[in-house]
């Protein structure tokens, strides 16, 4: 396993800043009275695509496209990986194709079209759909884009460096994981600049294929199930990713689809924010560690914002901010 430098990943963040402006993190009073800790949150679903995805599409297609301009491409994703494909795709002039599950989120699939991209759906979760993808690459010969590659963890460590560099002091930081890439990012970041703060990746109970890797430092694939926290909807584990995990991440907490509902309430109360499923999940995670916060700065990454006005409705329609 090989980390990128410092060099590196900042020389991706300048290429990614001609196209993008980074995102700010906010210190919000509401949410660390709530936790009694130091609240960070990164706003990445303030990017164009509303979800960090973004900057490791661009990245990715950037320096593709240098080496050898491909007739098209072709990615699976459950929404954000695959704006952030059509997002660089439109950019650059590049066909591209996207494979989603049946029952994808409706509103994700339509800003997917919105940018151009032709929307396959296939099978009934994303690792049939990721299956399929490489069918399609093969057979159309088309460039196939993984939802893990080292170019985008160099891209979405972008967003991990703008943290960072921001909060020198930082004592822990939450992090999403679908795939791996915002994690492993967080990681890359904080070896790179020698950062102190403690990484800690949460997953959806339902969805525990990387805690479970984690846990017993083995690949582990497991059954998904979670209805409302699409972006981590995992159920095969990307080896490289899980070497980059092991090496930096303390430890990897579960939440459940309740706790992501609640932690969404609370986003909107205390910070009038709109974070899907994956984006609440961070701090559905600092809510269950609450105790062992107390006093600490505390980074979350709201990952993305993109839920359909449905489930949100519904996640809103619990206890208020209870």
């Amino acid at each position: 396993m090989q980390l990128p430098t410092l060099t590196e990943l900042e020389k991706a963040a300048a290429r990614i800043y001609r196209t993008l402006n980074p995102t700010p993190q906010f210190n919000w009073p509401l949410l660390s009275q709530r936790l009694g800790a130091e609240i960070w949150l990164k706003h990445e679903n303030h990017t164009p695509t509303g979800a960090f995805k973004v900057r490791g599409g661009l990245l990715y297609l950037e320096e593709l496209c240098e080496q050898h301009r491909p007739a098209g491409v072709v990615s699976a994703t459950r929404g954000n990986h695959g704006q952030s494909v059509g997002y660089a795709a439109r950019r650059l002039g590049v066909p591209a194709t996207i494979v989603v599950p049946h029952g994808n989120s409706a509103d994700k699939n339509a800003a997917m079209r919105a940018l151009g991209v032709t929307l396959i759906e296939h099978g009934e979760d994303f690792q049939a759909a990721r299956e399929h993808a490489g069918v399609l690459a093969e057979k159309e010969g088309w460039h196939p884009i993984p939802a893990f590659h080292p170019t985008l963890v160099r891209g979405v460590a972008s967003y991990s460096l703008e943290l960072l560099k921001a909060l020198p002091m930082l004592d822990v930081v939450y992090v999403p994981v679908g795939q791996g890439s915002g994690l492993c990012a967080m990681i890359a970041a904080k070896m790179a600049l020698n950062h102190p703060v403690e990484i800690v990746g949460v997953v959806s109970a339902h969805a525990p294929a990387y805690a479970l890797s984690f846990e017993r430092r083995e690949l582990v694939s497991h059954a998904v199930s979670t209805q409302l926290a699409d972006g981590l909807a995992c159920r095969v584990p990307d080896p490289q990713a899980m070497e980059m995990i092991w090496f930096g991440a303390s430890r990897i907490v579960r939440v459940t689809d309740e706790e992501i509902t609640r932690a969404m309430r609370i986003l909107f109360t205390d910070t009038h924010q709109v974070a899907e499923g994956a984006g609440a999940a961070a701090l559905a995670a600092a809510m269950q560690e609450q105790a062992g916060n107390i006093g600490r700065r505390v980074g979350l990454v709201l990952s993305g914002g993109n839920i359909d006005a449905a489930p949100f409705a519904r996640a809103l329609e619990g206890e208020g901010g209870k």
